[in-house]
């Protein structure tokens, strides 16, 4: 059960979520705050799982307000505006709704949390992780990671993309996924150079998955339906140095 703070200044959007909120089984709606302020105040009186915040409020914006943040919740930033996009994904926000938000996007962000929240309460030996600490070797086709207390391997050219969440990885697979405990560092270094990219804090991505770049975003393809990676601002230019030697 997680439980959620819900902030924005305008009541009908806090009355969506609240409705939406009595819906999920895994959710318990603790307090809705019209601002930053009152939100702060919530935090530090209560054990916060999950904040749907507003972007657009006045005094203290939803991005600015979680810059503040020392050990910040999940955060699922709603907005009308989607130029914030990127900057949300920069605070390594879980999700970002648009509004008016249906309740089938709202029940994604929230499958998301409880993905998250059942990671890091995950009860894996403190060893788990890639099994190997040796630098990458280019020649071999895979490696393994420990996972659900046993050796798994991966083969790279079964990658799609890596999501980092906190001190889990999510690696996407064509073919289902594979989570472990450890760092996107201490996996980034065990893959072969030139195949994949960091593209992200919280990305890698198999160069030969892309689909498309857009802006800020790459497209890769999950279960054949399209995904958007966000592009961080420390990592675009060496993307894009990349993708210019590759093309016709």
């Amino acid at each position: 059960m997680l439980n959620v703070l819900i902030v924005d200044d305008e009541p009908l959007a806090l009355d969506v979520l609240e409705t939406y909120i009595a819906q999920m089984p895994d959710l318990t709606l603790v307090k809705r705050c019209s601002n930053a302020i009152e939100a702060n105040e919530a935090l530090k009186a209560h054990d916060i799982d999950l904040m749907f915040l507003d972007i657009q409020m006045p005094q203290l914006t939803g991005i600015d307000f979680v810059k503040t943040l020392v050990r910040p919740p999940m955060i699922v930033f709603t907005t009308a505006y989607p130029n914030y996009a990127i900057q949300g994904f920069d605070l390594n926000a879980l999700d970002y709704l648009l509004k008016p938000i249906s309740l089938e996007r709202f029940m994604k962000a929230v499958n998301k949390a409880v993905e998250q929240s059942d990671l890091q309460h995950r009860e894996l030996a403190p060893s788990n992780g890639i099994a190997a600490t040796t630098p990458a070797n280019d020649a071999l086709d895979f490696f393994f990671v420990k996972a659900d207390k046993k050796l798994v391997k991966v083969n790279f050219e079964d990658i799609i993309y890596i999501e980092g969440l906190k001190d889990y990885v999510i690696i996407r697979l064509i073919n289902g996924r594979v989570i472990t405990l450890q760092t996107m560092k201490s996996l980034e270094d065990r893959l072969p150079n030139g195949r994949f990219k960091r593209i992200h804090r919280s990305y890698i991505v198999a160069m030969d998955k892309i689909t498309a770049i857009e802006g800020n975003m790459v497209e890769v393809s999950e279960k054949n339906i399209p995904k958007l990676l966000p592009i961080g601002k420390n990592y675009r230019d060496d993307l894009l140095d990349l993708i210019e030697k590759n093309r016709l």
